[in-house]
């Protein structure tokens, strides 16, 4: 991995509990859509987070999820803020991660995330969509509530600019007022696609969840030889 000096360009809250992060490399940086940096704390303390910026933007963009004060990731958003108030530069080294988007593929795509795992797809639709890629492309993320949703609108808007793409949001705990699908995001996946067999699978989430999916999928047809997700390498 290269190690880069980044400037902070933006921290912004996306919800009470997700922060999206720009950073402005110093140097050039190559990686593919789908893979992660280490946040270097010092050292001895290197954090994974995945890129949620294509491999063709100017800034990388993160997106970090902090639930509770002084934990591993509020942390680092800690940090990040310092910088910023001090401008001070964050370092990163770029990339890594054996779960990147197969661009060799022509293979029907399901990304499908939980939760801040949709950063980990929002690099792939967002990369595909600047690549002009025919793909069909189906993207589901799954939240917990509806107040954990952000940039629903732009989402949107982006794979709609795909030839053949389609945005499922689905809220496990969904009260009345919301419009869209509701339940676990993979059992809504396996209504809506009813043999799994064809489709290049990329998943993120917490790692239960991930190997919950795998299995309920290899069920439904899906190939382990066409599924990806980071988490693989540790369930």
């Amino acid at each position: 991995m290269k190690t880069v000096n980044c400037q902070v360009q933006s921290i912004s809250a996306l919800t009470p509990h997700v922060y999206k992060v720009l950073l402005k490399p110093n140097d050039s940086v190559s990686f593919i859509a789908g893979q992660y940096l280490n946040f270097v704390m010092n050292e001895e303390d290197k954090r994974p987070f995945s890129i949620a910026s294509s491999p063709n933007s100017d800034l990388i963009e993160l997106q970090i999820g902090a639930f509770l004060a002084d934990s591993y990731p509020m942390q680092v958003i800690e940090k990040i803020k310092q910088c910023e108030e001090n401008n001070t530069e964050v370092t990163v080294e770029i990339a890594s991660g054996d779960a990147q988007l197969r661009t060799e593929s022509e293979r029907p795509l399901l990304l499908l995330a939980g939760g801040t795992g949709f950063s980990y797809i929002k690099s792939m639709f967002e990369y595909l969509v600047e690549t002009h890629s025919t793909r069909e492309v189906i993207v589901y993320w799954g939240l917990r509530e509806e107040s954990a949703c952000y940039e629903l609108d732009k989402t949107a808007k982006t794979i709609s600019e795909l030839t053949n793409g389609t945005f499922i949001p689905v809220v496990e705990n969904a009260t009345d007022t919301w419009q869209g699908k509701q339940g676990l995001v993979h059992k809504v996946a396996m209504d809506d696609i009813k043999n799994l067999a064809s489709y290049d699978i990329y998943l993120a989430g917490r790692f239960d969840m991930v190997g919950a999916i795998r299995t309920d999928f290899t069920e439904q047809g899906a190939l382990v030889d066409h599924m990806f997700a980071d988490a693989f390498a540790y369930i």
